[in-house]
């Protein structure tokens, strides 16, 4: 059976039409040329090319030959260039989940954006998913990647797990503009002990409502939540009506809403952990060509 080799010799002879430089082309000697050919027109058992001393010309067996090695030579080039893109994690799918805060940090966008220009040919699938799920689903191989707020609570699951920090995220206060703490340059969390609470429901944010549990209780108070918002932009309309206050990350400073102010706390535990998860065992060529984005951005940005 006619090999790859004997294909290419052949194309390059017709294309030429002499062998002389279709062996200058290929870097080789003429006579190994010409042994090539003949053997292929021995196994396939028809003439490809009329040979005289004057010229050489295709028959029209070699004519049909001559399209279809072309066809054979381009598709087994397509399968090595698709097998390689494969293994160097270029083509694919990824599965790829993020809490709702996350939307709002420059890790999701610019990371997605990087990874998009290294590899074109993977199929990235986007799922909302608050922590929780995203760790069970993560485990069940439901997703492949998990933009998290928080680290896994049991250690069982953590060490099934993997996960590469972005950011400790500075927290704030979202208050009313017409607050008399609004033009603070910081603020500790007990100068708001007093203070009305606006948040999301727990379901819907579940880190930022135990982070301000915890600063709260550290101040020595205990939240007084007077009303919720599902969404981020209900939630800061909540605090431009003046009806409380509200633990944000830093990022919502890019959420530009009149009425509302942003404060940086100081308190030193006022920080939203933002990590990467994935599967420890996940050995996937998309998931090590997307993780190695991640290691790009976390250089880039200096955040840890």
């Amino acid at each position: 059976m006619f090999d790859f080799r004997q294909l290419r010799y052949f194309v390059t002879v017709a294309e030429e039409l002499s062998f002389t430089r279709a062996a200058l082309r290929l870097h080789i000697s003429q006579p190994p040329l010409s042994q090539q050919i003949q053997a292929l027109e021995r196994d396939l058992g028809v003439l490809l090319l009329e040979r005289s001393k004057r010229k050489v010309a295709l028959t029209e067996p070699g004519k049909v030959f001559l399209e279809q090695a072309r066809l054979i030579l381009a598709q087994a080039e397509l399968a090595r260039s698709r097998t390689a893109d494969a293994a160097a994690g270029h083509s694919g799918q990824l599965r790829l989940a993020y809490t709702l805060s996350v939307s709002f940090h420059p890790a999701l966008p610019r990371t997605l954006l990087r990874h998009r220009q290294m590899a074109q040919g993977v199929d990235v699938q986007l799922r909302e998913m608050n922590n929780a799920p995203q760790f069970a689903a993560l485990l069940a191989n439901e997703i492949d990647i998990g933009f998290v707020r928080t680290e896994p609570r049991h250690l069982q699951d953590a060490r099934k797990l993997r996960l590469r920090m972005l950011d400790r995220e500075p927290l704030m206060l979202a208050l009313p503009s017409s607050h008399p703490l609004a033009t603070r340059d910081q603020l500790h969390m007990g100068e708001v002990a007093g203070e009305a609470f606006v948040t999301q429901p727990r379901e819907v944010a579940a880190t930022l409502h135990e982070k301000l549990t915890t600063l709260a209780s550290a101040a020595g108070f205990h939240p007084r939540t007077v009303q919720q918002a599902r969404q981020i932009s209900g939630l800061l309309a909540l605090v431009a009506a003046g009806l409380g206050v509200a633990l944000v990350p830093a990022t919502m400073r890019a959420v530009h809403l009149a009425g509302v102010s942003y404060v940086p706390l100081a308190d030193p535990a006022a920080q939203l952990l933002l990590a990467v998860a994935s599967r420890a065992d996940d050995a996937s060529p998309v998931v090590a060509q997307f993780l190695s984005t991640v290691d790009e951005f976390v250089r880039d940005s200096g955040n840890l």
